[in-house]
C-alpha cells in the first residue's frame, strides 16, 4: 500500500495525494474522515454518493465494527438528490446512503440530512436546505466525487458558477452516466436538487475521491487548468483546504506530476 504527495504548482491549499490502488485511496480518505470524527465527536460532514465514495464508506463501517469510530454524535449532510424521486425508491442517493453506510453504523438516522427529491415545491426544498448550512456554518469536511466532465455534486458545466442549492437541469452526458443504474434510460431522472458551489465552499474542509481513467481529464483540468464554470471542480483551487486523494489512473492526466 503506498501514496505519494502531489503539487499543482500554482502555491494554492490544494494538496494532491496519488494512491496505488483504489483499496489505498479508500483507507486514507476514511482514515481522513475518521481523525476529524475521533477529534470531535459531534462532527459535521458533509457526504457524497457515486462510485468512488463506497470503498472509503466501507472503511469507516470496518472502523466502525471494529470499535474504534462512534457515529452516535455525528451529523450529515448530503450533496444532491435526484428530482423528482421517493426517498424509498432503490435508486435515490438517500436509498444509497442507507445501504452503503447509514445502516451499518451507530448513526441516528435523526440526524441524516439528504435534499427532498419528493418535495411539492422544488425552490422551497432548495431554500430549506441552503438554510440549514447556513445554520450549521457549513459542515466540517465535504466529501466530493468528481464526474467526467468536471461536475461536483450535480453543478454541471455552464456559463456561470451557481452558489447556493438550486434545482439542476442534468446534461446527456450525466443522464447517460447515470443510466447503468436504472432499468432503462427513460427512467433516469432528468432533474436534480443539489448543493452549489457556494453551498460546497462553505465547507470547512473538502476532502475529494476519484478514481479511474475516465476522470484523469477531469482532475487535469480541475488541478492545472484555468478556474472557470465550464470545468465546475476548479473552483476548489480557490478554497483554504482541499484535499485530493486519486488512483494513478486518475493521475495520468496531470502534467506537472508526469514531469
Amino acid at each position: 500500500m503506498s501514496a505519494k504527495w502531489y503539487t499543482n504548482g500554482k502555491g494554492n491549499n490544494v494538496k494532491v495525494l496519488v494512491c496505488d490502488s483504489y483499496e489505498t485511496l479508500s483507507k486514507k480518505a476514511a482514515g481522513i474522515l475518521a481523525g476529524i470524527v475521533n477529534v470531535k465527536p459531534n462532527a459535521v460532514l458533509g457526504l457524497a454518493t457515486g462510485s468512488s465514495p463506497v470503498g472509503t464508506y466501507k472503511e469507516l463501517i470496518k472502523l466502525c465494527e471494529a470499535g474504534l469510530l462512534d457515529f452516535s454524535q455525528v451529523r450529515t449532510y448530503n450533496l444532491d438528490e435526484y428530482y423528482p424521486i421517493d426517498p424509498e425508491n432503490d435508486q435515490s442517493y438517500h436509498y444509497f446512503m442507507n445501504v452503503n453506510l447509514f445502516d451499518f453504523v451507530n448513526i441516528d438516522k435523526a440526524n441524516v440530512h439528504v435534499p427532498d427529491g419528493n418535495a411539492p415545491d422544488m425552490n422551497k426544498a432548495c431554500e430549506d436546505y441552503e438554510a440549514m448550512l447556513d445554520e450549521i456554518g457549513g459542515v466540517d469536511i465535504q466529501v466530493l466525487g468528481i464526474g467526467g466532465n468536471g461536475h461536483i455534486g450535480f453543478n454541471e458545466p455552464a456559463d456561470v458558477f451557481v452558489g447556493p442549492t438550486h434545482i439542476v437541469e442534468l446534461t446527456e452526458s450525466t443522464i447517460q452516466a447515470n443510466s447503468r443504474f436504472f432499468e432503462k434510460i427513460e427512467d433516469v431522472p432528468t432533474k436534480a436538487i443539489s448543493m452549489g458551489v457556494g453551498s460546497i465552499m462553505k465547507a470547512k474542509k473538502i476532502l475529494l475521491v476519484a478514481n479511474g481513467a475516465g476522470k484523469a481529464k477531469a482532475i487535469a483540468d480541475t488541478l492545472e487548468g484555468p478556474i472557470t464554470p465550464q470545468v465546475p471542480a476548479s473552483i476548489l483551487q480557490l478554497h483554504h483546504d482541499v484535499t485530493i486523494i486519486i488512483d494513478e489512473a486518475a493521475a495520468a492526466g496531470l502534467k506537472e506530476y508526469h514531469a
